[in-house]
């Protein structure tokens, strides 16, 4: 399984096509993600993240911010 986590927010329409991508590459791809969505608001995280979201981190690494490249994504799931 792998682990990603979605810095977003509410009513991000850029957050929701991030999270839409992810979700169609692993089906896709036919892997099992475990996708975390953290609001930077709920969070208190508004400080460090800002406007700079979505911030995506693929098993705890940085991969990507605002979009999420589709090939790119599936290069990272592909075991």
């Amino acid at each position: 399984m792998t682990e990603i986590t979605v810095y977003t927010r509410e009513d991000c329409h850029l957050c929701a096509e991030a999270i839409g991508t992810i979700e169609d590459v692993a089906s896709e791809v036919d892997i099992d993600v475990d996708l975390t969505l953290v609001d930077v608001d709920e969070a208190d995280l508004d400080e460090e993240y800002g406007e700079r979201v979505p911030y995506v981190f693929v098993e705890g690494r940085p991969a990507f911010k605002y979009r999420v490249d589709p090939d790119e994504l599936r290069a990272n799931l592909r075991p």
